[in-house]
């Protein structure tokens, strides 16, 4: 049986109060779910003084055949996580913009400006998913250095003699 190549996930968002004088909260992906529940988008879960937690909504994650060996590095890195960002749709309002388990699509993709990215744990049943994933299409491919030819002075006046128009 082949595995799948996509999987949809429910992500978690929290808004956090912030002590600073610039900002009076922060919002960000906190958890990721190896499947979307039924609950509605941005249905709130919890609330604390310093924290409410809210079901963003779902994600399809694709998985990408040539990404096998991103995806290895992800899952032996000793914390396997996705990369959740969070789009502004308007003021106080998000979508979920994006969610990979390629670590350096994650990376690439905190060094934007406008949009909200996080790393979060990585749950059992993604990282059994990635690993099958890995295990059916990863290919090892040795890296190989190229040797340049060692440039021949004799053909290279020849050259210039034919292009001059003199030829041989």
């Amino acid at each position: 049986m082949t595995p799948e190549d996509r999987f949809e996930v429910g992500i978690i968002v929290a808004r956090r109060r912030l002590k600073g004088p610039w900002a009076s909260h922060a919002w960000m992906p906190v958890a990721a779910l190896p499947a979307a529940p039924a609950a509605p988008a941005w249905t709130q879960l919890g609330e604390t003084e310093d924290e409410a937690t809210f079901y963003a909504g779902a994600y399809e994650v694709t998985l990408h055949i040539a990404e096998t060996a991103h995806y290895r590095d992800n899952l032996v890195s000793g914390r396997p996580s996705l990369w959740v960002s969070l789009r502004a749709t308007g003021e106080e309002t998000y979508e979920i913009a994006t969610v990979t388990a390629d670590p350096y699509e994650g990376e690439a993709m905190a060094e934007g400006i406008g949009e909200i990215v996080e790393a979060v744990p990585m749950p059992p049943e993604i990282q059994a998913k990635l690993l099958a994933f890995f295990e059916a299409f990863h290919i090892e491919r040795t890296f190989e250095k190229r040797k340049r030819d060692r440039a021949d002075p004799e053909a290279l006046a020849r050259r210039a003699r034919i292009e001059s128009g003199r030829g041989e």
